[in-house]
């Protein structure tokens, strides 16, 4: 992969690049920190309506470049917009978080899978509506949960209580019905796969894909649960005509993440807040990585940051590396503390 020497930093970090500095987002960088967005998001109480109304999207979207100038911009959207695609009832309680229906048959969940980007078509109008509005030099981020990620959610349903913090009881569904979750696992590929193509043509530059319940796995959970459906829905985005990177997050995947990196064909691998420095390492002789400062330590701020920060910035700053967090962005991260991190990198 080739960039031109004026393309967005990302995409030059994306192509094996070394930059005089990071790129730098973070993830959930629209969100409730951001006063101007809690005033937005008051305007539509529903959180699922709220993301499929293009215009209030691409304002949450824009709203942190704004304030922060970063060097990519994602399109604010969720990752549950997918089982409501395919038929699954998704409703988010306030305090509780999101709640899923019963689960559809998967036979009619795998006849709606080539319209899920037809179905969640505002995501691409949100995503067409800030391209217009960012500068050129801004790359633009599109995104959907990983196969396993999105399916945790819909086979634990609306009666999700027991293990909630470790999705055990989709777990167990892994062990006890391996054959069926294989199959959903399947659908949410090919669901998945024209999802993406439809954000890619809507103006994506990048697509990041979330497996944020990687954690805690065995290698041959994790093989069957991560890297295969990873495998097959990087195949597919190609098969579509999708030419545009791919991030990978195998979030708590640990040393795993060197597997991940070596065995999935996306272009970067986002690295967690738990990842060992030098397994960044290692996984950065294999392809560029993203990560990893800790929410807590951003919320924290102070002398200990900044430290953090220059950690590293000495430990992956001479490779492909993209600075971001290694989970999302606190609701309560001071606005000050996120303009620390960037004057100390050097983005502001």
């Amino acid at each position: 992969m080739t960039v031109s020497p004026d393309a967005p930093l990302l995409l030059k970090v994306l192509a094996g690049e070394a930059t005089a500095r990071p790129p730098v987002w973070f993830m959930r960088q629209a969100g409730r920190y951001l006063p101007e967005y809690r005033a937005l998001r008051a305007t539509t109480p529903d959180f699922i309506a709220f993301c499929l109304n293009p215009e209030k999207a691409a304002e949450a979207t824009l709203q942190p470049m704004r304030r922060f100038g970063f060097d990519a911009a994602i399109v604010f959207a969720d990752i549950l917009l997918i089982p409501q695609a395919l038929g699954q009832e998704v409703w988010f309680e306030a305090g509780e978080g999101p709640r899923l229906g019963i689960l559809p048959p998967v036979e009619a969940m795998r006849d709606l899978t080539a319209g899920a980007g037809e179905a969640l078509k505002q995501v691409g109008q949100t995503l067409s509506l800030v391209r217009a509005e960012l500068e050129p030099e801004r790359a633009l981020i599109g995104f959907a949960g990983a196969p396993w990620t999105v399916a945790t959610y819909m086979l634990d349903g609306a009666a999700r209580t027991i293990g909630k913090g470790e999705r055990a009881q989709a777990r167990t569904y892994a062990y006890a019905e391996p054959d069926k979750v294989a199959a959903l696992l399947d659908v949410l590929v090919e669901a998945t796969a024209h999802y993406l193509k439809m954000q890619a043509d809507a103006g994506a530059q990048v697509l990041k894909i979330f497996e944020s319940w990687a954690e805690g796995l065995p290698d041959d959970l994790f093989k069957s649960l991560v890297l295969r459906p990873h495998q097959k829905l990087v195949r597919r985005v190609r098969e579509l005509g999708v030419t545009v990177p791919l991030i990978g997050f195998p979030r708590g995947s640990a040393a795993l993440a060197e597997r991940y990196a070596a065995e999935v064909d996306v272009q970067a691998v986002a690295l967690d807040t738990a990842c060992p420095l030098e397994v960044g390492k290692r996984v950065q002789a294999i392809k560029p990585i993203q990560g990893a400062l800790d929410p807590l330590l951003l919320r924290a701020g102070g002398p200990m940051l900044d430290r953090r920060v220059d950690q590293l910035l000495e430990a992956w700053g001479q490779g492909p590396w993209i600075f971001n967090l290694g989970h999302g962005i606190l609701p309560d991260v001071p606005i000050n503390h996120v303009e620390q991190v960037l004057k100390r990198i050097g983005a502001q």
